[in-house]
C-alpha cells in the first residue's frame, strides 16, 4: 500500500492509502495541476472521475491521479482524461437501451448494480427505462472504460435527467403517488384479517390487491413500472403494523378506525373493493359539492354515495311521497324552506340524502324512508369529515349551536 495525494469530495487535499498497479507511478507533486473544487466544469455538467486514471505529464513519466467524486481542476492541464457526464453520448445511451431490452429490466439492474428508479425514467419509443442505470452503462460505452456504479451517481437523479434531455431524449418524472385513504383501508383490511401481522410480497392476497390497485381507473395518467407492485403493497402492510415513520398519517388513523369499528371498516373495505373492480376510482375533475378534505377522506365510496343520491328518479319519488303525506318541503335538519325564502324560484328545491351509508347497506334497492330531504349546506356538513354524521346527529348539533 502507498499513500497518494487525492482530492476529497469537499475539495481538500489528503493522503489516501491505495494499492498501485505495477504500471502506475505515484503522483508526488501538484505544482502544475493545482487541484481544487470549482462550481462547475466548462460544460456546465458535474465532473466525475472514475476509476483512477493514468496520464502522462509533459516531460515526465506516467503518473496516477485519484481525485475525489466532485474534484475539479482549475489550472492548465496537459493530457488528462477527465470523465464527466458530458462524455456520455447519444449512441452510448442507445446501446444501453438495447442491452436493457436484451437482458430485461431485472437482469440489467443486477448486472449494473443499480436499484430501481424512484422518479426519473428515460422514455424511449413508448417504453420506460431506469435513468441512472442507463447512464451508468452508457458511460462505459462512451469512454471504453468501466461503467459507473451506484456510488458514482448517488443523489444525481436530476443531473442525469438533464444530461439525457441534452442528448435529445425524453425523461418522464413519475414518482409514486401517496396512498389514498381507500387504498390504505384495503391494505389495513389485509393486515386485520392476518391477525395484525404484516404480509409478504409473495402472499397471494398481496398480489391480488396489487393487481386491483393497478387498475387504470383508480389512478389516471401514466405510472411508473413499480406502481403499487406486490413489494410496495407488502411494505404498506409493514408500515401499518409497525407505525413506521415511512408511512403517512392516514396509516395510523385507518388502523385506529379498524380497531375501534372492525365490522364497519370491513364492510367499507368490501364496498371499496367492489367499486374498484367496477372501474370506479380516480374520477377526473373536482366535485363542486364536496370539499377537498371530504373527498380525500370519503374517496370512491363518497362519490358512489353521491351518485346514487343524485338519481333524479329517486328525488322525484321522494318529493311526491312528502307532498302526498302533507309534509313541507324543507330541510329536515335546520328547517330551511327554499320556497319561503326564494318564492316560486325555490319551490321544490331540496336535496336527497341517504340516511345510512351505502357501504353498510350494500347495493340494495333504496326505499323512500331511507332518504332524507335536506338543504345543500346541511348535506355538505353531513358528508364532511369522517365518520359521516347522521341526520339526527347533525340536527342535534344545529339545535345545540342555535341555543348558544
Amino acid at each position: 500500500m502507498n499513500d497518494i495525494l487525492a482530492t476529497t469530495h469537499r475539495g481538500f487535499l489528503t493522503s489516501l492509502p491505495v494499492a498501485l498497479h505495477h504500471d502506475s507511478v505515484l503522483l508526488t507533486s501538484l505544482d502544475t495541476y493545482g487541484h481544487e473544487r470549482v462550481p462547475a466544469c466548462p460544460s456546465g455538467m458535474p465532473c466525475w472521475f472514475y476509476p483512477p486514471r493514468a496520464y502522462e505529464q509533459e516531460g515526465g513519466p506516467a503518473k496516477l491521479w485519484v481525485p475525489g467524486r466532485y474534484a475539479r481542476k482549475s489550472q492548465p492541464r496537459s493530457k488528462v482524461a477527465d470523465v464527466t457526464l458530458a462524455d456520455v453520448t447519444r449512441p452510448a445511451v442507445l446501446a444501453a437501451v438495447a442491452e436493457f431490452d436484451r437482458l430485461g429490466r431485472e437482469r440489467f439492474l443486477k448486472v449494473t448494480g443499480f436499484g430501481r428508479a424512484r422518479s426519473y425514467y428515460l422514455d424511449y419509443e413508448g417504453r420506460l427505462y431506469d435513468s441512472k442505470p442507463i447512464i451508468g452503462y452508457a458511460h462505459g460505452v462512451s469512454t471504453e472504460t468501466t461503467s459507473w456504479r451506484p456510488t458514482d451517481l448517488k443523489g444525481e437523479d436530476k443531473t442525469v435527467a438533464q444530461r439525457l434531455e441534452a442528448l435529445g431524449f425524453t425523461v418522464a418524472f413519475l414518482p409514486n403517488p401517496d396512498w389514498t385513504r381507500d387504498e390504505i383501508i384495503l391494505a389495513c383490511d389485509l393486515v386485520e384479517a392476518n391477525g395484525w401481522h404484516q404480509l409478504d410480497s409473495n402472499d397471494e392476497r398481496v398480489k391480488s390487491l396489487s393487481d386491483l390497485l393497478q387498475n387504470p381507473a383508480i389512478h389516471r395518467g401514466r405510472r411508473n413500472p413499480d406502481f403499487r407492485n406486490p413489494a410496495g403493497v407488502a411494505l404498506k402492510t409493514y408500515n401499518i403494523v409497525a407505525d413506521s415513520s415511512n408511512g403517512n398519517q392516514l396509516d395510523k388513523l385507518v388502523r385506529e378506525e379498524f380497531r375501534a369499528n372492525p365490522q364497519e371498516m370491513r364492510a367499507l373495505a368490501g364496498r371499496i373493493r367492489e367499486l374498484f373492480r367496477e372501474g370506479m376510482g380516480g374520477e377526473s375533475g373536482a366535485d363542486l359539492d364536496v370539499d377537498e378534505a371530504s373527498a380525500r377522506e370519503g374517496g370512491v365510496v363518497l362519490r358512489a354515495h353521491l351518485r346514487r343520491e343524485r338519481d333524479p328518479k329517486l328525488r322525484r319519488k321522494k318529493l311526491a311521497d312528502a307532498k302526498r303525506r302533507g309534509v313541507s318541503i324543507m330541510c329536515e335538519v335546520c328547517g330551511f324552506d327554499f320556497e319561503r325564502v326564494y318564492g316560486d324560484r325555490g319551490r321544490d328545491y331540496i336535496e336527497c340524502h341517504h340516511r345510512t351509508p351505502l357501504h353498510t347497506t350494500g347495493e340494495t334497492e333504496t326505499r323512500l324512508r331511507d332518504l332524507a330531504l335536506i338543504c345543500s349546506n346541511c348535506h355538505r356538513m353531513a358528508h364532511r369529515g369522517n365518520p359521516w354524521l347522521t341526520v339526527e346527529a347533525l340536527k342535534t348539533l344545529v339545535v345545540g349551536r342555535a341555543a348558544l
